[in-house]
């Protein structure tokens, strides 16, 4: 196999993983524990699909103007950024656990200042708090919780990390679901985030260091007895000498210095090949556009047809649980598969799915309810663009474009897919044309493909989650020299949050400049993209202790279409 993996890793490192509750507990504690700092990251990128819909509804300005909605989405992303950049060096200088204790406070702040805010103003300075808090959790928590795994099963424990984002998505989604009646409704869905937050900080003040760390800064008894907690008797020596040889073949080549030079940095070969293969899967996995669909989730929902808040809010809910299920996946196939190929399957049915969902949306656009002339008390209402086009024939999509003012569209009572009316789209009209149990449309049309959309975009969450979703993170937790590792899987988290805030900002913008169709359309293209790089680019990973991936790196060469070995493979240690 690809990488020299040791013959230990098999189907039963799934089986080891699910062994520890009762073997070693305290692996599993290490692992949840910084493993809620994938639960923070989750929570928040799908907390704020649904509190937008509020938040709209609550300020006007924010409903009339898609910039400050995507501004709102995406300063966390902004926050994001400088959180992982810091992040790297704060987990070099002070360590991971530190790391991910100042990510809690940063957090519990924003979350604290996002419920109590008066205006749009100060809600995006809560949202750049816990973008901070976020963007140091995101590449710290899979670090701390691959240092402290044994070697056989640490993708699967790293896996659990992608479970708890996946996990905190879909607590989002439950809490939105539970607060759409109460007062202040999406002060209590970003309020809530705080207290995931304190409980982590909490938990980590309990628990040790990274020994990997500890080890690198000289502190070796604290990291032996640490090692000694989480392998096995038979095993704990072997990876204490592996470690040891590590670092002193790190300290022979670049000194005692603490400081990293970053052009030595990319041209040295290991780190470099490194840095290629983590940072360019940080930023497919983002440009491929799932966090269009965690960040805007209910509003995709009602562009394919479904008008109630509820409703969005509801099916959102489903796409969030299958993508939770997905990570359960992960978790089984990730020590058993490798992370290659399931990588490759991860995209292939993403290209799949996009290119489904590309071609729903053309049906919806083109195929929406025609609109009619306005009578009775509607008459007083009709959109004034309508009026003054009586010569066209319009239907619903053509409504929702109306700008002068903003319109929306009446389905008839009958059947929504019959000719309905345009409105002026404010308060007063929503009623009216709720009290006659007529649908109210302003984001997306009446359709009769909606449940259809749905199923691609359960298809896309399905294939997405299990290999694009959790293979990234766990690449970029493994695939670097210790000592470079905190400053590396910054520069790869930074790579992610910067994508992610460029598809967060642009999506509806995209949608409204080119449609929905042409939006998923350009995402299928580069998942593509992304296919042919995994296929050149990533090497496997699967089994190897981190001390070895390092000489994995060393010893391969690039080719036009694969990684392949060269004439001398690196000397494989014996199982002991």
């Amino acid at each position: 196999m690809e990488g020299g993996i040791h013959a230990g890793t098999d189907a039963s490192a799934f089986r080891d993983c699910f062994s520890l509750t009762w073997k070693n507990p305290y692996v599993l504690r290490l692992a949840f524990s910084a493993g809620i700092g994938g639960l923070l990251f989750g929570y928040d990128t799908g907390v704020i699909s649904g509190a937008l819909l509020y938040i709209r509804d609550d300020f006007k300005s924010v409903d009339r103007k898609t910039v400050l909605q995507e501004s709102i989405v995406s300063m966390a992303v902004a926050g994001a950024i400088i959180g992982a950049a810091i992040g790297g060096w704060l987990n070099d200088r002070y360590g991971r656990r530190s790391a991910i204790l100042i990510a809690d406070f940063l957090f519990f702040i924003g979350a604290v200042v996002m419920a109590a805010s008066p205006g749009p103003a100060l809600l995006i300075v809560g949202r750049v708090f816990v973008g901070l808090g976020v963007g140091m959790a995101s590449m710290t928590a899979p670090l701390y919780i691959s240092e402290a795994s044994p070697a056989k099963i640490r993708g699967a424990l790293v896996s659990t990390n992608g479970f708890l984002i996946t996990g905190g998505q879909f607590l989002s989604y439950l809490i939105n679901l539970a607060f759409t009646e109460a007062p202040g409704t999406w002060r209590w869905m970003l309020g809530v985030a705080g207290v995931p937050a304190l409980l982590q900080f909490i938990l980590m003040l309990m628990l040790p260091e990274s020994p990997r760390w500890l080890y690198r800064k000289g502190r070796e008894e604290e990291a032996k007895a640490i090692l000694r907690k989480i392998y096995p008797a038979d095993e704990v020596e072997t990876e204490i000498r592996d470690l040891k040889t590590s670092v002193e073949k790190e300290i022979d080549e670049e000194g005692s210095s603490e400081k990293i030079n970053l052009i030595k940095l990319c041209k040295t070969r290991t780190v470099r090949r490194g840095l290629i293969a983590g940072v360019g899967l940080q930023v497919f996995q983002q440009f491929v556009g799932i966090n269009t669909v965690m960040y805007y989730s209910p509003t995709i929902v009602q562009l394919a047809g479904f008008a109630s808040n509820q409703t969005a809010l509801l099916l959102s809910l489903i796409t969030s649980g299958l993508n939770a299920l997905g990570s359960i996946v992960s978790i089984y196939f990730i020590d058993r598969t490798g992370r290659k190929k399931l990588l490759i399957f991860s995209l292939v049915g993403v290209i799949l799915s996009l290119g489904l969902l590309s071609g729903i949306f053309h049906e919806t656009t083109t195929h929406s309810p025609l609109v009619k002339a306005a009578e009775g008390r509607y008459g007083n209402y009709t959109c004034p663009d309508y009026s003054l086009a009586t010569n066209a024939a319009w239907d619903c999509m053509d409504c929702l474009k109306a700008t002068h003012p903003d319109c929306g569209f009446c389905a008839s009572a009958s059947d929504k897919l019959l000719p309905g009316v345009c409105l002026i789209s404010n308060d007063t009209v929503k009623d009216l044309c709720h009290g006659d149990h007529r649908e109210w449309y302003t984001r997306g049309c009446p359709s009769k493909y909606g449940w259809v959309a749905l199923i691609g975009l359960a298809l896309y969450i399905i294939f997405f989650s299990p290999g694009m979703g959790t293979v990234p993170w766990i690449v970029n937790s493994e695939i670097y020299p210790l000592r470079f590792r905190g400053v590396c899987g910054g520069i790869a988290a930074t790579a992610n949050w910067v994508s992610n805030l460029i598809v967060a900002q642009s999506f509806l913008s995209l949608t409204q400049a080119i449609g929905t169709s042409w939006t998923f359309l350009i995402f299928g293209v580069i998942s593509v993209v992304a296919l042919l790089f995994v296929l050149v680019y990533v090497p496997e990973t699967k089994g190897l202790p981190i001390e070895e991936v390092e000489k994995m790196l060393e010893l391969r060469s690039l080719r036009y279409k694969f990684w392949e070995k060269r004439s001398e493979p690196y000397e494989k240690k014996p199982e002991v």
